[in-house]
């Protein structure tokens, strides 16, 4: 992995996968030119679900995001490439879809804040520890791709 290329952690969130939208999201996210390093498809059980959300442990909201995101398989995503986090948030649009851009993810196809359908790191550490929560690096592959040249200079 190159200087400038960052890795990102995206979950496609249980209301994704329940809707059918993995391959649309998967799609959008690897039309901006962002390599999959890692994926796959888990039901997360209630400690690896608590320590995701970690930071939000004494909001109220807490129990529910739990709840939420155990209730269904997720798929869990690697992305690498430069400026992944942001490429990622950018193509997610806002976290309430109301707010969202059209041509976003969640300006498109999610409609309230608590069914959002994606989930990007915010920024080049949390994605780090995110990562391993939820790949062990033998799972991650890193390569080259011959289209590279047409996608960054």
């Amino acid at each position: 992995m190159s200087e400038d290329t960052q890795q990102t952690l995206v979950l496609i969130k249980p209301d994704g996968v329940q809707r059918g939208l993995v391959g649309e999201i998967i799609s959008r996210i690897e039309a901006r030119g962002l390599r999959i390093a890692a994926m796959k498809m888990t039901h997360l059980d209630m400690e690896t679900a608590s320590n995701h959300y970690g930071v939000h442990r004494e909001r109220p909201f807490f129990k529910g995001l739990v709840d939420f995101i155990i209730s269904s398989p997720l798929v869990a995503i690697v992305l690498e490439g430069p400026n992944a986090v942001d490429l990622v948030r950018r193509t997610m649009g806002a976290t309430n879809p109301v707010e969202a851009q059209p041509g976003t993810i969640r300006g498109d196809l999610a409609i309230e804040i608590g069914r959002n359908l994606i989930h990007g790191s915010d920024s080049t550490e949390t994605a780090a520890s995110e990562i391993q929560l939820f790949f062990d690096a033998a799972e991650i592959t890193t390569y080259e791709r011959d289209v590279q040249p047409w996608i960054t200079e």
